[in-house]
């Protein structure tokens, strides 16, 4: 045999070679259901989220309403902020503790306020004030439709007063901007990160810790103990509690010394709810580590479900101006919850009162995780 005839095997036998690694690359992705599925449903998922369910100008937000007369003025001004799109009238109400209550909990993002003997003063020339409270924790949810306000006069003034444009203001609309009324992002962002990086590290620790055992073939010294699924899932879960709560420490610690973010609530009700918050994410995080065959598949799926989370939450975006079926899809994320939590106590010193249904829905969140957890590992046992 040639010099030449060698060569030319030599390639054949490469390119042969590499042919069979490719084949059995396939074979192998083929046999993998779940990282299949990742590799078709992860751009499937972000471009039906960021397509459909992202919107940074939000409209129809919730909005109280505190009317103490019942005028044709008023209702002119109620009718005119309802057609700018950006306010949707979901309560009224009748006292001021009322009013803020909402506010605080979170329940609406606006509050408008029209005083009594409001036309006769505009009438009379004497320039009343039409309050309007917004919720400005998420600047980016607040700016616009407070930036359309000053539209909201000339449209109600031309039905009630004038024939055309009114010469002048006759009233004065005063737009405060509650909990954050500089629009500071950072005010936004830091208690969010709180609860995405408590998400991230949570589902990760937890979601390697039964596909670990398998890999390293100590699952069986663990079946041969006298223990329980519960014992064993505790044992697993607690540990990374603590480290939830260091991580916690550590960023609230950063955002109040560092970049003066305020804490104006209680820090034992915030480290309750926390906890809360920590045991649903590793709850989750384990059923996730019984599903998976291996840890790369753990990662995975933590990553599919992670993805949801940080933009259906209201962190990145805000909550109010998704659609409903993605509003109804964040109601079912801890995250979720847990942001409207620390932005509550964090920025507005609510009280648990304030917090009862997202406290309650953590609760549920956590009961429901940890049910299926518990149910999928006695599967993986037997």
């Amino acid at each position: 045999m040639s010099a030449t005839e060698t060569s030319n095997g030599g390639a054949r036998g490469f390119w042969q070679r590499t042919y069979a690694m490719l084949v059995k690359e396939f074979l192998q992705l083929r046999r993998d259901r779940v990282s299949f599925a990742m590799i078709v449903m992860l751009p499937i998922m972000q471009l039906l989220l960021f397509g459909y369910a992202i919107n940074t100008t939000p409209r129809n937000l919730p909005t109280a309403v505190l009317l103490q007369e019942d005028s044709d003025l008023g209702r002119s001004i109620l009718k005119a902020l309802q057609n700018t799109a950006y306010f949707r009238f979901t309560r009224e109400v009748h006292t001021v503790a009322e009013f803020d209550s909402l506010l605080e909990s979170g329940k609406v993002l606006f509050g408008v306020e029209i005083p009594r003997g409001f036309e006769r003063a505009v009438r009379r020339g004497d320039k009343p004030a039409l309050l309007v409270a917004a919720d400005a924790t998420d600047p980016v949810a607040s700016g616009s439709a407070l930036g359309a306000l000053g539209q909201i006069a000339q449209s109600a003034l031309k039905h009630d007063l004038y024939a055309g444009d009114p010469p002048s203001m006759p009233f004065e609309i005063r737009a405060h901007a509650r909990y954050n009324p500089a629009a500071e992002s950072r005010l936004n962002i830091v208690p969010g990160l709180v609860g995405t990086i408590l998400t991230m590290t949570m589902l990760i620790f937890t979601a390697l810790s039964v596909t670990r055992e398998i890999e390293r073939g100590t699952m069986e010294n663990l079946l041969a103990m006298p223990i329980t699924p519960v014992e064993v899932m505790l044992g697993k879960i607690i540990p990374y509690v603590l480290v939830g709560f260091l991580q916690a420490t550590i960023i609230i610690g950063i955002g109040y010394f560092l970049f003066q973010v305020p804490i104006l609530g209680s820090l034992w009700m915030l480290a309750l709810l926390s906890t809360l918050f920590i045991a649903a994410n590793l709850s989750i995080g384990y059923t996730f580590s019984t599903i998976a065959q291996n840890q790369l598949q753990a990662m995975q799926m933590s990553m599919m479900f992670f993805l949801p989370n940080i933009l259906l939450s209201g962190f990145m975006f805000p909550f109010a101006g998704m659609p409903v079926w993605a509003q109804w899809i964040g109601e079912a994320l801890p995250l979720t919850h847990y942001i409207r939590i620390v932005r509550a106590i964090m920025l507005k010193g609510a009280s648990l009162e304030n917090l009862q249904y997202d406290a309650i829905a953590l609760c549920v969140l956590v009961l429901v995780a940890m049910s299926i957890a518990v149910t999928r590992f006695r599967r993986t046992l037997d």
